[in-house]
């Protein structure tokens, strides 16, 4: 697979593989051996690039905890030098699946020490702050990230769902490689950030690039269908029914131009992200064997700028609308 730069710092392949879905949010956690080999599965495929957190955990299906940085760490064991592992900290999860962020120098070393032990690394290639925490300055977060930098225990540092002023802020004060936000074409309201990330060199790795699922356009399933306790599609404004109605125009386009590049509507959903910038990194993550074959295989699809600027008036002619809102309060 053809690779990417984050910032400058770090190489990794042009999709990456979002991990999380192997223990948390998509209901019973997949078996640990087999979450193990979903993993190398995905690097055997060409990825190189493995994004996990440290509040991606979940249940399996006797009942014990799955700890999705565990399960990362014994994947990639065996090809750690091939690799580039990102892991976030700063955050836990509070009632309600309400996020309590928490930026603080003390709070931020606990989680990095955390994840190097669950993940049993030296070090982290890209460590992030999970999200703004509205008690402390970026630049104090920055001048921390600094410090582990400086200690070795992290390569690069990144930032998720922050604000364009609160990256450039901490970048002014210890560069930021590479910024994940919700980036799909359903979710394509961060578009107003790409020249900050260009004149800054910061990648976007983008977190839901199929928008949970949606635009493999393969889900039949509405909300009421989903575990209510461990499965996030349960709450996702995309699958309710209602909304699955509304989206069959953008579903139906999606297989149309799909068509016409032999593609599938996931692939052709990643292609154009891939095309629209030489520095946007999707991390779509599955749980089955066929998509992460399939997943892979989109980075070898070229669309060209027309094709791309096509695709974009297509979906500015769709009702959106009703996603972009929903999807926006999902995000926060």
């Amino acid at each position: 697979m053809q690779t990417r730069s984050l910032g400058g710092q770090l190489t990794v392949s042009a999709i990456g593989f979002g991990c999380m879905g192997l223990s948390h949010a998509y209901g019973v956690a997949l078996e640990r051996k087999d979450g193990i080999r979903r993993i190398q599965e995905a690097f055997e495929h060409g990825h190189t690039f493995f994004d996990t957190a440290e509040v991606y955990t979940g249940r399996y299906a006797d009942g014990s905890v799955a700890v999705n940085e565990d399960i990362v760490g014994a994947a990639l064991r065996p090809v750690r030098d091939k690799v580039v592992i990102a892991t976030k900290g700063g955050i836990s999860w509070g009632d309600n699946y309400e996020v309590v962020p928490d930026a603080s120098p003390q709070s931020l070393r606990s989680s990095l020490e955390g994840s190097l032990k669950r993940l049993g690394v030296d070090t982290i290639d890209l460590y992030y702050q999970h999200k703004p925490d509205p008690a402390r300055e970026p630049e104090e977060v920055a001048q921390t990230m600094s410090t582990f930098i400086r200690e070795g225990k992290i390569r690069s540092w990144a930032i998720s769902n922050a604000t364009a002023d609160y990256i450039r802020r901490a970048n002014a004060e210890c560069k930021v490689a590479a910024v994940q936000m919700r980036y799909s074409m359903m979710a394509r309201w961060h578009e107003s950030m790409f020249p900050m990330l260009e004149e800054c060199n910061i990648a976007l790795v983008a977190y839901s690039p199929l928008a949970n699922g949606f635009l493999s356009a393969v889900q039949t399933a509405t909300t009421d269908q989903y575990d209510k306790e461990l499965d996030y599609r349960s709450r996702m404004p995309q699958y309710t029914a209602e909304n699955m109605k509304k989206s069959m125009a953008l579903i139906n386009t999606l297989r149309t131009m799909a068509r016409e590049k032999n593609a599938t509507p996931a692939q052709l959903s990643l292609a154009w992200m891939l095309c629209k910038k030489p520095w946007i990194v999707p991390i779509p993550g599955t749980s089955k064997s066929k998509r992460i074959a399939e997943n892979a295989a989109a980075a070898d699809i070229l669309l060209s700028q027309e094709e791309v600027a096509r695709i974009d008036t297509l979906l500015d002619g769709l009702d959106l609308a009703v996603f972009g809102e929903a999807e926006k309060a999902w995000a926060k």
